[in-house]
């Protein structure tokens, strides 16, 4: 039942080129970026992964999309990631845009057993339609587009078709977590973390604080131990070293 790996490198060794991985956060809050770091250093590649969005400022999956490491994204969000921009329009990765609830789902019915659900959102669209552009050929063409998927009403209004996720692995962030994986995530980090970590099949975690089994009210769990395999305890240095995507702050009063 002790699920602790002393190290990240330790946690993401088996982690092969060509996985898939969700990895949860939402731009740079609850973020796993020790673990991200961790596979960076590894050197894994052509890696595919379910995501929101891939890094920004430089941080998070941003460290891997720079060297070239993704293969491909699924995710909802390309924000101000430039190079996320660039390697999708010169056709250097494939990218799968869907709506953001339809991702949240997908992550969730991939964890909960469910191999697919009908959703209204993106009906009468590309997403529903087909068309979406993948992957560019980089001369202005499409390589590769998305495919038409199932659309079928349902009391008079049309759903279309989505597939589930689920990955080969899964790295998340927690604010305190136990030796038996039960994991607390605060406020917006909760974002995508407890839906990615369902979705793996082997779920990492690093956690800010490791605390004994007993020691979080059961009432406070955000996500049962049994969707995580092995959790890592982060260094105090590494828990307090947060980002900020975009800072925002006010005139002084005179």
């Amino acid at each position: 039942m002790d699920k602790v790996v002393s190290t990240a490198a330790q946690a993401v060794a088996d982690i092969p080129d060509g996985a898939s991985l969700a990895v949860g956060g939402f731009g740079l809050s609850g973020v796993p970026k020790v673990l991200i770091q961790a596979l960076y250093e590894q050197g894994t590649r052509g890696l595919r992964v379910v995501s929101n969005n891939c890094g920004a400022n430089g941080e998070g999956l941003a460290v891997l999309l720079a060297a070239g490491r993704i293969a491909r994204v699924t995710g909802s969000y390309v924000g101000a990631n430039e190079e996320f921009a660039r390697q999708y329009l010169a056709g250097e990765l494939e990218l799968e845009m869907i709506p953001q609830g339809t991702l949240a789902e997908r992550l969730r019915a991939g964890g909960a057993g469910i191999p697919a659900f009908y959703t209204p959102a993106g009906v009468g669209t590309l997403v529903a339609d087909g068309g979406l552009p993948w992957r560019h050929d980089g001369t202005g063409g499409v390589a590769v587009a998305s495919p038409a998927k199932e659309v079928r009403e349902f009391d008079g209004v049309a759903h279309v078709l989505e597939h589930a996720i689920r990955t080969d692995a899964a790295l998340v962030r927690a604010a305190v977590g136990d030796r038996h994986g039960n994991l607390v995530f605060a406020k917006a980090a909760r974002n995508f973390n407890p839906l990615a970590a369902q979705a793996g099949r082997i779920t990492i975690a690093e956690v800010e604080q490791l605390v004994e089994p007993g020691e979080i009210d059961p009432e406070a769990v955000h996500l049962p131990g049994i969707h995580v395999q092995r959790v890592v305890p982060l260094t105090p240095d590494q828990a307090t070293a947060k980002g900020v995507e975009k800072r925002t702050t006010r005139k002084a009063h005179p």
